[in-house]
């Protein structure tokens, strides 16, 4: 891993713990040496993760659709800015850009870019780390609608196991790091979607 992309709530959440999750995330993504990829603003939980891993020292690439490239958006001091026409565009480079995914809580917009990753690992069109921060159990009823679709048949449970979770940065970050590429067999992949 080189390069992680963050998807996360453009909100702070209702928690404190939310946030404070977040500035501890883009913390230690520069300590171990990590490039941040997200979604380029500065509100709620990425503008949270992005300042902190700045602060760190952290190389922070941000793409951000031009329709939100306005002043109370934009994260400054980014150390590269890509201005993209839409969101399926900004999704798209924020996929080919890194090489693990990890999601903090957050609304649709992350739910989204969450699953749309998880799909693309079980279709093999990416052999990465796939991962999300549990704070204060945000992911626990989305877990158990996954845990849900694996039991009804509509979900290989290697592609539920293969998501790593942790309630912690630190965590998370080294489970994601003992991670070593393997093939999903190409059957478990073709079964539903």
């Amino acid at each position: 891993m080189k390069r992680i992309c963050v998807f996360a709530g453009a909100r702070s959440g209702r928690l404190e713990n939310y946030e404070q999750c977040a500035i501890e995330l883009g913390a230690e993504i520069a300590k171990r040496g990590f490039e941040l990829v997200y979604g380029g603003g500065k509100v709620g939980l990425m503008g949270a993760l992005a300042q902190s891993a700045l602060d760190a020292g952290a190389t922070v690439i941000g793409v951000i659709p031009e329709f939100l490239m306005h002043e109370e958006i934009l994260q400054p001091g980014l150390t590269q800015t890509i201005v993209v026409d839409d969101l399926f565009k900004r999704k798209a480079l924020m996929i080919e850009f890194s090489d693990a995914y990890i999601a903090l809580p957050g609304g649709i917009g992350t739910l989204d870019e969450l699953l749309e990753i998880i799909t693309w690992r079980q279709l093999n069109q990416l052999n990465c780390e796939i991962g999300l921060i549990n704070e204060s159990d945000y992911f626990k009823p989305w877990l158990a609608a996954l845990e849900h679709s694996v039991s009804e048949g509509f979900v290989d449970r290697i592609h539920y196991e293969s998501l790593r979770h942790a309630s912690s940065p630190i965590e998370l970050l080294n489970k994601m790091q003992l991670y070593v590429p393997t093939q999903v067999p190409s059957d478990a992949a073709s079964k539903g979607h």
